[in-house]
């Protein structure tokens, strides 16, 4: 039924918040405080850890782990072997030279419709802006905004994408779909 979660036999979902209609394929682990929405598919070795949020109709490809911390709202896609951080300092728990640390965590937001392309690397404190577009192999060093498309390393600004994934032209022109888009304080947004 496309009500019900479908877990691969060799996944594990030890969540108890996930969507109906969601997949969860092979050699995925959902850990128990992890929130997954509704029709999302979650490809093989995917890990999603506790306290992590996947927003309904999100597609997250084979080998990203999605940290404690990390948000990914509705219809985001992470591509293949994306990386997320959720600690900008890091050092071993262990170690006794450190002490408790409580400071450690910093959220990393990731909004609708926004588009991880391969290998990318996402470093936690961003906000990646709505249907946003970040390259294969980037590295986010700081927000992005909506529907901006980022490249590089670090990632810079280098043009604006449409809903529908296309680049826009220099007027802020789909060609794809004809949406027309008018600069904001945030990045862009389509006309009404």
């Amino acid at each position: 039924m496309a009500d019900e979660v479908f877990v691969h036999p060799q996944a594990i979902n030890e969540g108890l918040e996930v969507g109906s209609g969601t997949k969860i394929w092979a050699f995925a682990h959902v850990l128990a405080g992890a929130k997954v929405g509704t029709d999302c598919t979650i490809c093989d070795r995917v890990f999603v850890e506790n306290g992590a949020v996947v927003g309904d109709g999100c597609t997250v490809k084979n080998g990203v782990s999605i940290w404690e911390g990390v948000t990914l709202e509705n219809y985001v896609f992470v591509g293949p072997d994306v990386s997320f951080t959720n600690d900008r300092w890091p050092r071993s728990a262990r170690n006794p030279l450190l002490g408790p640390r409580s400071d450690w965590l910093e959220s990393t937001r990731i909004c609708e419709g926004a588009s991880l392309g391969a290998r990318s690397v996402i470093l936690c404190g961003v906000t990646v802006g709505a249907y946003a577009m970040v390259a294969a192999g980037a590295v986010v060093t700081r927000d992005v905004q909506a529907h901006a498309l980022v490249v590089g390393m670090p990632a810079r600004p280098h043009g604006w994408v449409c809903i529908c994934g296309h680049r826009l032209d220099e007027a802020l022109s789909c060609l794809s779909c004809n949406r027309a888009f008018t600069q904001s304080d945030d990045g862009i947004e389509v006309q009404k």
